[in-house]
């Protein structure tokens, strides 16, 4: 073997234990995902993304070694980014046209107000600027897949990592909460199917409970919200780099007066924009479909792979005493974005008609 060949397998080493490790821990969470939900009487399952974040901060005595580290980085740096940027293939530009200019206006609206009252919200209870940063865009874009997006260009703090297992949880269960109580809010207000869709894909976090929440009304109802969930996603883009641009520029502020910013650009978010422009232009080409849709189930997967991996890597860094020493003030501010964008959108589509 040659030197050239041998050299990246030793950059590689050091890694290899914390990503091995990570691996195992998201295996072991798509094994239990359908255990637990039968155990749960099958109505409602535990995502396998939450169950990777709880196996791996039970698992943070064992992996909180020099050994595992570098592999865990790995893991929550890199492998993150190119399982979110992967995701632009879900998207497809011709979908989010066919909203109309007034659907869009109420749904970007309502994401930046949200955005707003995170960054607001953890000023007023005492938190970190990256927890409110943290839960407001995960509250407005995609729950757990937006936080973890936004966790790459938050500035380090400590106990960011406890701060992001959380914001983590917490969409998850607030979703869930959100897919059983949101339908019931549509039939006291007397939505349509189509407001119905609308409300639910603009305000519920995860792109699996808007899906369930909506199948619960109707195959149409499900379909708009699909549709409104994915314009939601692809504003991951904006608001990440949005959110990144303001805190580092607030944290070179907070240090130096003369210092200047350095804006962050992350290569995934750019990434995901050109894949979703590829998958928009492929939905246009009927006669490609046959090679293209493989290719992109495949990367779909991997993505979710990825995800599922990286999760699992930021549980392992965890310390669930970091997480329970979090306090009531974390739930008041992801509570407190849950509640804003729900009136918003709400309140839009009852001044809409």
């Amino acid at each position: 073997m040659s030197v050239a060949t041998i050299s990246p397998l030793i950059a590689w080493r050091p890694r290899l234990d914390g990503i091995v490790l990570s691996v195992a821990v998201a295996i072991a969470s798509v094994v239990a995902e359908p255990l637990l939900k039968a155990a749960l009487g099958g109505r409602v399952g535990v995502p396998a993304i939450v169950i990777a974040l709880v196996i791996g901060m039970l698992l943070h005595p064992l992996a909180n070694t020099a050994r595992f580290e570098p592999g865990m980085t790995f893991c929550v740096k890199k492998l993150l980014r190119w399982a979110i940027a992967l995701l632009g293939l879900r998207i497809a530009l011709g979908d989010i046209i066919s909203l109309g200019i007034s659907t869009a206006l109420l749904v970007v609206g309502s994401m930046v107000i949200t955005v707003v009252t995170g960054m607001l919200l953890a000023r007023w209870l005492g938190r970190e600027a990256g927890m409110g940063a943290l839960a407001g865009v995960a509250t407005a874009v995609c729950g757990a897949s937006a936080a973890l997006a936004t966790a790459t260009v938050v500035p380090d703090y400590r106990n960011k990592a406890a701060d992001v297992a959380f914001t983590v949880i917490a969409m998850n269960v607030l979703a869930t909460i959100a897919m059983l109580a949101y339908p019931l809010i549509c039939v006291w207000l007397g939505f349509s199917t189509e407001q119905t869709g609308i409300m639910l894909g603009a305000t519920i976090h995860d792109v699996a409970q808007v899906v369930g929440a909506g199948q619960s009304v109707s195959d149409e109802a499900a379909n708009a919200a699909v549709i409104v969930k994915l314009f939601r996603v692809f504003m991951l883009l904006p608001a990440v780099l949005i959110v990144g641009w303001w805190l580092v520029r607030d944290s070179a502020k907070t240090a130096d007066v003369t210092a200047k910013a350095k804006v962050p650009v992350p290569v995934f978010a750019i990434v995901f924009l050109c894949l979703c422009l590829l998958n928009s232009l492929m939905a246009t080409q009927p006669a490609l479909t046959g090679i293209y849709q493989p290719l992109r189930d495949a990367l779909l997967e991997a993505s979710r792979w990825g995800l599922l991996i990286a999760i699992a890597a930021l549980g392992l860094a965890t310390s669930m005493g970091a997480m329970a020493r979090l306090g009531w003030r974390h739930l008041a501010l992801v509570t407190g974005t849950t509640l804003t964008i729900l009136c918003i959108v709400t309140g839009g589509l009852l001044m809409l008609g």
